[in-house]
């Protein structure tokens, strides 16, 4: 059950720093704040050790990556490392150029991830090497069924293992797996792609899960992907005839703000496999 890993959120209200995709900041500030967590966005480098050393977990978003937050991230990453913070890293369009899978790269052969996130043709580019992407977005080609996830599953679990971290694989249907399990979770509404930002919000929502249960990273990640695929059911059964994706995102965030941990137990649609 996933409703243990939202109430230690609400407890222990973790602080985040998130470096960050500035398109999306305000959003995963406030999915925070929602979760119960507390956010903060830092990037310059002059300050990572301290904003580090006050922090729970860490959140590097490769959206908006420049020459300027690279020395910051893997300055926060390794400390982090070092103060045993959890660290996720969200993928976002890593095969949309050179530099940004290059940066990746660095990013992944220098600092210990927790967690990693991406649709699947950004994991598919991570893995293997290749480009497999379509600006930040997954191609046609791969989206995300259960038969699709069956058939690179091997591959998947491998990757994860190697790098020893949890891997988040995001689409109609979520794939979370550490190497040695995996789950798949079905929660969620198409709807959720129609608005930026909302794979940003849920790799910010996994950093407040896994800071708050450090000892269960695999479950904690599950439960929050879980989170908030329910908060998007909950978004959309609100909406009426005049209400667009930009009411969504607001009733997206209402929703992780309203979910009691017995809603997330009675709600959350997973099983392993």
């Amino acid at each position: 059950m996933f409703g243990e890993f939202l109430e230690n959120v609400k407890i222990k209200k973790p602080i985040i720093h998130n470096i960050t995709n500035f398109v999306t900041a305000n959003d995963c500030a406030n999915i925070l704040l929602a979760a119960g967590a507390s956010p903060i966005m830092a990037n310059e480098y002059k300050e990572m050790a301290d904003i580090t050393r006050l922090s729970h977990g860490l959140n590097i978003n490769l959206g908006t990556i420049n020459d300027s937050l690279v020395p910051s991230m893997l300055l926060a990453g390794k400390l982090s490392n070092e103060l045993s913070h959890p660290v996720v890293l969200d993928l976002v369009g890593v095969g949309a150029s050179s530099y940004r899978f290059d940066v990746c790269k660095r990013l992944i052969e220098q600092i210990k991830f927790s967690v990693v996130k991406g649709n699947i043709s950004e994991i598919k580019t991570l893995i293997l090497e290749k480009n497999f992407s379509n600006g930040v977005d997954a191609r046609s080609l791969d989206q995300v069924s259960e038969n699709s996830i069956l058939n690179s599953l091997e591959t998947i679990k491998s990757y994860a293992k190697k790098v020893q971290c949890t891997l988040v694989v995001t689409g109609p249907v979520d794939l979370v797996t550490n190497g040695d399990r995996s789950i798949l979770i079905e929660n969620g509404h198409p709807i959720m792609t129609s608005i930026t930002g909302s794979g940003c919000m849920l790799s910010a929502l996994i950093s407040a899960f896994i800071s708050s249960n450090k000892d269960k990273i695999f479950k904690a990640t599950a439960a929050a992907v879980s989170a908030f695929g329910l908060a998007g059911e909950i978004a959309y059964t609100r909406l009426n005839d005049l209400d667009g994706s930009g009411t969504f995102r607001t009733y997206l965030i209402d929703g992780i703000y309203n979910m009691r941990p017995d809603d997330l137990n009675k709600n959350s649609k997973y099983r392993e496999i």
